[in-house]
């Protein structure tokens, strides 16, 4: 091994090594595996182990066919578990990591944020597709008159 840093939540350990072989180099992550199991909760109340690729695959569903590569899932996927397991010791809602994925989302990808959001937040009808995306329409319109009253004083 030639060097070993933690990301900055320290969740992760990355490692430059070199084969005593070859003398080639290559870069290893290392994810610590934390002993106590968390559970998380769902909305009928019935409890599940956390499973992070469940999580990541609903992230890879959303972003399907958009230029989004799978590292900076796999990032947001890091951060959204730091900020868990941060404020939570055994059970987490579901709801809570809906917000968190979602809230991240929305500023990665518009589109991911809509498709996850659907699945997320059960919309029924088109109305509720169509009402969210004009929700973040306005959102950036009122951020975009935001930064221009910035620049005009």
């Amino acid at each position: 091994m030639i060097d070993s840093r933690a990301t900055e939540g320290g969740a992760v350990v990355r490692r430059r090594r070199q084969c005593l072989a070859c003398t080639r180099r290559y870069t290893t992550y290392e994810r610590v595996e934390s002993t106590s199991k968390l559970l998380v909760i769902k909305k009928d109340g019935s409890r599940a182990p956390y499973l992070r690729d469940k999580l990541l695959s609903g992230l890879q569903r959303a972003c399907w066919k958009l230029p989004i590569s799978l590292e900076t899932l796999e990032a947001l996927v890091d951060d959204v578990e730091e900020e868990v397991f941060r404020k939570f010791d055994r059970e987490v809602p579901s709801s809570h990591f809906g917000m968190a994925v979602a809230m991240r989302l929305r500023k990665l990808d518009k589109v991911a944020y809509l498709r996850y959001s659907s699945i997320y937040q059960e919309f029924q009808l088109v109305d509720d597709f169509i009402q969210e995306a004009q929700d973040i329409l306005d959102r950036d319109q009122r951020d975009v008159a935001g930064q221009q009253d910035l620049f005009s004083d």
